[in-house]
C-alpha cells in the first residue's frame, strides 16, 4: 500500500479529549485483500470514525473483525445485489462497494476543510478507479489523503 496516514500523534489520552481532531475514514475491501484490510484496521487510531465496506461473493465470507467502537463495518454479499438499476443482471466483481462508497462519500463525508479524510481503498482496479475519480473530481478530496494498494497506485 502506499502512503499510510500518520496515526502516531493519535494516542488513549488524547483521543478521549473534547477537543480532539477527529478525522473521517472510508475504507473499501473485498474478498481478495481481506488480511489487508485486518491491518488497515489495526492502524486506525481508538478514536477514529467512518465507514468499512468489504464486498464478498456470497453470505460465507461474512466474519467478524476488530474495528475502532466509532467505525461502522457493512458486508456488500454480491449473491443477493443486483446489478444496474432496473436490470435483472447480477452483481459485477466491485459494483456493490462502488456503489456503496460514492453514496456514503456523498451523504457523509465533509465538505469542510476542518474534517481530515481517509480514504483506504483495497479494491480490484475498476472499482478503485471509479471511486479516486468520483472522490476527487465530485467531491474535491485530494488525491495525497486515498491511499491505493502499492500494485495500483501508479494507475489511479
Amino acid at each position: 500500500m502506499t502512503s499510510r496516514p500518520d496515526f502516531a500523534a493519535h494516542d488513549d489520552s488524547s483521543c478521549r479529549s473534547r477537543r480532539h481532531a477527529r478525522a473521517q475514514y472510508l475504507i473499501v475491501a473485498d474478498e481478495r485483500s481481506l488480511a489487508e484490510l485486518e491491518l488497515a484496521l489495526v492502524a486506525l487510531p481508538i478514536c477514529a470514525s467512518g465507514r468499512v465496506f468489504i464486498e464478498v461473493p456470497d453470505a460465507s465470507w461474512i466474519g467478524t473483525l476488530q474495528a475502532p467502537p466509532r467505525m461502522s463495518v457493512t458486508w456488500l454479499d454480491r449473491s443477493v445485489r443486483r446489478g444496474e438499476v432496473g436490470s435483472a443482471e447480477l452483481c459485477r466483481p466491485g459494483q456493490a462497494m462502488t456503489r456503496a462508497a460514492i453514496a456514503y462519500a456523498d451523504e457523509v463525508l465533509c465538505d469542510d476543510d476542518a474534517c481530515e479524510t481517509n480514504v483506504t481503498l483495497l479494491a480490484g482496479y475498476v472499482a478503485t478507479a471509479d471511486i479516486v475519480e468520483h472522490l476527487t473530481t465530485r467531491r474535491g478530496i485530494d488525491r495525497e489523503s486515498i491511499t491505493v494498494t502499492e500494485a495500483l497506485s501508479h494507475y489511479v
